[in-house]
């Protein structure tokens, strides 16, 4: 046979391309540790020590009661320290059983141990236009977009709001578009922020509507609100933190994230970046348990870098590929629900920079068993610009990323000492040999867009790059594949209600 012909593989990865998937076998990270046992555990006091003696700044009222009710202390300076009874008594009873769910059976996310899952992200302002390859400001479709092209892409699990909606006129309508959007736009789980405190309440209406009532959103919540709870260095965000609590009230899993950067808002030093970014997310971790004891929180230090010879965001590099990995080995030492930042490229299209720069630092974060990966696929330009064939070219990626995390299967079957036996009595090759055909679609990832033909075929047909293979994707995926798990009388209530950027004809159904 013909190395490179196309074969039923290439077909099939093809065909999952323009469905949803079911979520595929999960994979188990943690073996990578940049941290060893002793470095963990001076961490882990320096953690507790920020937290006890220096505490965090500009508490919001309702924080400062619950904390001081359990022992914390506010200072003279208005600093509310954290006592470490209170965060190791956090710690142990955090929730360790969140599951993430989609809109549809199936679709569940399992955030246990060290799982990792792939998502979206980045609330980017710009896209990289599908048809003429320039930056240029995002909208509601292009949300809308983003999302159903995540939820055809087989190895991207998540869908985390990408970019902003910049066609709406008040952060009211931002965060009513934004949530429509990507929950019209895939039945995945999705992650979003808001804009207002006030506006959590809208925001749960709409996927209380969804659900069906507020008790089913409830039992199966199928949309995470994001918070940035904290202005670094060691300081809270006052309209974040009751966003926060609004949240966790609604019935919303909450990301509690610090995003620091290394060298202006945290420490230069890795360690130091990492210390400050822990103590920050465990308080606001502290807090939530406070508003609710069995609120679905996700432990999310995101500490990021900048380059120190300008001060800008980079997150190309291999400092901020150590630093997150080395975040998600602190949440497998705490053993909580971890979510990290990795795949922030600094390169502005799908092109070699991108490639490496993106897979170290998602490999990393995967290997060291972070459990939800956002900014993972779709993002450029330090997090200023989303690119939709980067989504397909990175799907590929994740899929060779997410099986290299599963590791090695050691059994008496898969050392395969009889089949090695049997072939070598026969036929005295692998090809044909069941054991192989069942392993082909067990063991092995096939890529979509990847080209793995012969040079001459490659020539044949055209010679096109990965980048111009992955446009022609995208625009297949997006010609063909509107989500229709929205109902149809839902879709309607909602337009009643709301003012939605978002024509019938956008999202593939008629007047």
């Amino acid at each position: 046979m013909r190395r490179g012909r196309r074969t039923r593989i290439d077909e099939d990865a093809e065909a999952a391309a323009l469905t949803r998937p079911v979520i595929g076998p999960v994979a188990e990270g943690g073996r990578f540790r940049p941290l060893s046992d002793p470095e963990e555990a001076s961490v882990h006091e320096a953690v507790l020590d920020l937290l006890e003696n220096l505490g965090l700044s500009q508490a919001i009222p309702s924080m400062i009661e619950k904390v001081t009710a359990e022992g914390g202390r506010l200072t003279h300076d208005d600093r509310l320290l954290f006592p470490r009874e209170l965060v190791l008594k956090t710690v142990e009873n955090a929730r360790r059983d969140l599951v993430l769910y989609g809109q549809q059976p199936g679709l569940e996310l399992d955030l246990s141990g060290g799982r990792v899952h792939m998502s979206s992200g980045g609330a980017s302002p710009n896209i990289v236009d599908l048809e003429t390859g320039r930056y240029r400001e995002s909208t509601a479709r292009d949300l809308y977009d983003a999302a159903r092209l995540v939820d055809a892409l087989e190895h991207v699990q998540h869908f985390s709001r990408a970019l902003v909606a910049r066609d709406a006129t008040d952060p009211l309508s931002l965060d009513v578009n934004t949530a429509y959007a990507c929950l019209c736009g895939t039945a995945k789980h999705v992650s979003i922020s808001a804009s207002d405190p006030a506006n959590v309440k809208t925001i749960a209406d709409i996927c209380y509507s969804i659900a069906g009532g507020e008790a089913a959103f409830r039992a199966r919540p199928f949309l995470t609100i994001m918070v940035c709870h904290v202005v670094p260095p060691m300081r809270f965000a006052e309209e974040a933190c009751q966003t926060l609590e609004a949240a966790i009230l609604a019935g919303f899993p909450v990301q509690i994230i610090s995003a620091g950067q290394a060298g202006a808002t945290s420490p230069a030093s890795i360690a130091g970046s990492l210390v400050q970014a822990v103590a920050e997310t465990l308080a606001g971790l502290v807090f939530a348990r406070l508003v609710d004891p069995a609120a679905a929180a996700i432990f999310a230090p995101k500490p990021l870098v900048a380059d120190l010879r300008t001060g800008a965001m980079c997150g190309g590099g291999g400092e901020q590929a150590i630093l997150m990995a080395a975040a998600a080995q602190m949440g497998r030492y705490y053993n909580l629900p971890t979510s990290s930042i990795a795949g922030i490229t600094d390169a502005k299209i799908a092109d070699v920079q991108h490639g490496y720069e993106k897979n170290l630092a998602v490999s990393l974060a995967a290997q060291a068993g972070s459990n939800l990966i956002t900014q993972s696929c779709g993002m450029q330009a330090s997090l200023l610009g989303v690119s939709l064939e980067a989504y397909v070219v990175d799907n590929d990626m994740l899929g060779g990323i997410l099986r290299s995390v599963r590791g090695v299967e050691v059994s008496g079957k898969t050392l395969a000492a009889d089949v090695i036996a049997e072939v070598c009595r026969g036929e005295g090759h692998y090809l044909g040999h069941p054991e192989t055909l069942a392993r082909m679609k067990a063991d092995y990832v096939y890529p979509v867009v990847a080209d793995r033909r012969s040079p001459t075929d490659w020539e044949e047909d055209g010679g096109l790059d990965m980048r111009t293979r992955a446009r022609a994707r995208a625009r297949d995926i997006l010609a063909r594949h509107y989500p229709g798990h929205l109902a149809e009388e839902t879709d309607r209530l909602l337009r009643d209600r709301y003012h939605l950027l978002l024509s019938r004809a956008d999202i593939g159904r008629p007047a």
